[in-house]
């Protein structure tokens, strides 16, 4: 395949197995695949926002993974897999379900007993699962669809703003949010909070 796959700062870096994953045989660019992903996610969001959930649904491995698939299905063949290597971000591939079955545990408890404001539990939910890593791709949209649901589905609260920008293009707002998550790594979650509602 010629495609010739440049990263932007925080991407994370496809092996050689995941890019032959690609569906699409006539993308040449990374313009064209942004595209295609872009399609796949507007209609993964769309499918997202007009349904209802209940939070044992939404905090399961099965949802989590459906929602990936949804959004890159049309894309990746791997779409919804959890990934099988190790990436420059994330736990070891292999702890995964693990980890992902202590947040969605975290995450029921702390709606259960309003340990955080509804805005600081999807936030958190979100930096907690794109610090596991969980696919091979997609990880950070897939990780704010998940806060978008999770606020305004469980919550019945405004989806997030994200700054009000394509995150996906080095921007400034790139640059504010990838800040924002680092800030969040060190345990000061008040920088993403802001970011999402601005």
């Amino acid at each position: 395949m010629g495609l010739d796959f440049q990263y932007r700062a925080g991407q994370t870096p496809l092996d050689p197995d995941e890019i032959e994953g690609l569906l699409i045989d006539s993308i040449a660019t990374r313009g064209e695949l942004d595209e295609f992903e872009q399609q796949n996610i507007e209609e993964a969001v769309t499918w997202a926002l007009t349904r209802s959930f209940k939070k044992e649904q939404v905090f399961t491995e099965r949802f989590v993974r459906q929602l990936h698939k949804r959004m890159y299905g049309d894309v990746w063949a791997w779409a919804g897999t959890f990934r099988k290597t190790e990436k420059n971000i994330g736990i070891p591939y292999w702890k995964i379900p693990t980890e992902l079955q202590l947040l969605m545990d975290d995450a029921i408890y702390w709606i259960g007993h309003g340990t955080y404001p509804p805005d600081e539990i999807a936030l958190r939910f979100k930096h907690r699962i794109v610090s596991i890593h969980c696919f091979p791709n997609g990880n950070g949209r897939h990780s704010r669809l998940m806060a978008d649901i999770i606020i305004s589905k469980l919550f019945r609260l405004p989806l997030f703003s994200w700054g009000a920008a394509d995150l996906v293009r080095q921007s400034e707002t790139r640059t504010t949010y990838l800040q924002s998550m680092r800030a969040a790594d060190s345990g000061d979650i008040a920088p993403l909070l802001s970011f999402a509602r601005s």
